[in-house]
């Protein structure tokens, strides 16, 4: 078996990642040496199990991301060597430049990240559809030996949802939105409901506490609800409500709307 065979095992129920990282190929020729090297009967039954399980990890309601320096990063973060890459994220300056020492890639719902380092040698997170040029320079790095990409991950999610929720919202939903949170809101949000619903009236509709972003995120996310949600406070954002859903029905020349 060869080395990129043998790199390639780890992406083996994994068909798409492995076709993003440039290993399809090494994928299949691994896949058919070890089904070759199995007993007939285990063969067989190697065989039926993977007719039977397909993942697919891009989640629904989005085109996949377009990763062509994807390849780049994996073979700079095997063989330790800095990468140039320009770079557009959200904040001003939007596009910039960066020498970026790759420690891992990590897929989450179908988004590649590559965890790398500038030169001040602080680990950061950076979505690789977002990379506009990656281009492997001669210079190599060593990669921290306690560096564990599990744990930086799990921290980064942590501090990602702290830094993303900013506020709060009081409430109230219907039983139908309520059924239809986990379609239209983060888990978070639906947690946060599950945690302080309290009902309010005989029919049904619960008045609940939930973690908001910010006044435009939250009345966009909201709104998806329709009329199975009512915000009751903050102020600034039930006039955000009123302001956009008022917006509609001049639009649609609703009578009393003008």
């Amino acid at each position: 078996m060869s080395e990129g065979e043998a790199r390639a095992l780890l992406f083996a129920g994994l068909p798409g990642a492995a076709a993003d990282l440039g290993l399809a190929a090494e994928v299949t020729a691994a896949r058919l040496k070890l089904l070759a090297a199995l007993p007939a009967g285990l063969r067989d039954e190697a065989a039926r199990t993977a007719a039977v399980f397909h993942v697919d990890a891009p989640g629904w309601y989005r085109e996949p991301d377009r990763t062509p320096y994807l390849p780049v990063f994996v073979d700079a973060t095997l063989t330790q060597r800095v990468v140039e890459a320009r770079y557009r994220r959200w904040r001003a300056p939007q596009e910039v430049s960066r020498r970026l020492r790759p420690y891992g890639l990590v897929l989450k719902s179908g988004v590649w990240y590559v965890v790398a380092a500038t030169e001040s040698g602080t680990a950061a997170t950076y979505r690789v559809a977002q990379v506009l040029d990656a281009v492997p320079a001669e210079e190599r790095f060593e990669r921290p030996r306690d560096f564990d990409l599990g744990a930086y991950w799990a921290a980064y999610l942590e501090d990602f949802r702290a830094r993303r929720y900013t506020g709060t919202a009081t409430v109230r939903l219907s039983p139908r939105g309520r059924r239809r949170l986990p379609d239209n809101v983060a888990p978070e949000v639906v947690r946060a409901v599950d945690a302080t619903a309290t009902a309010v009236g005989g029919d049904g509709w619960v008045e609940a506490v939930v973690p908001t972003e910010s006044t435009a995120h939250a009345c966009g996310e909201l709104l998806r609800l329709g009329a199975d949600v009512e915000v009751v406070a903050p102020a600034e954002l039930r006039r955000a409500m009123a302001e956009t859903v008022g917006t509609l029905a001049r639009a649609y020349g609703l009578p009393g709307s003008a």
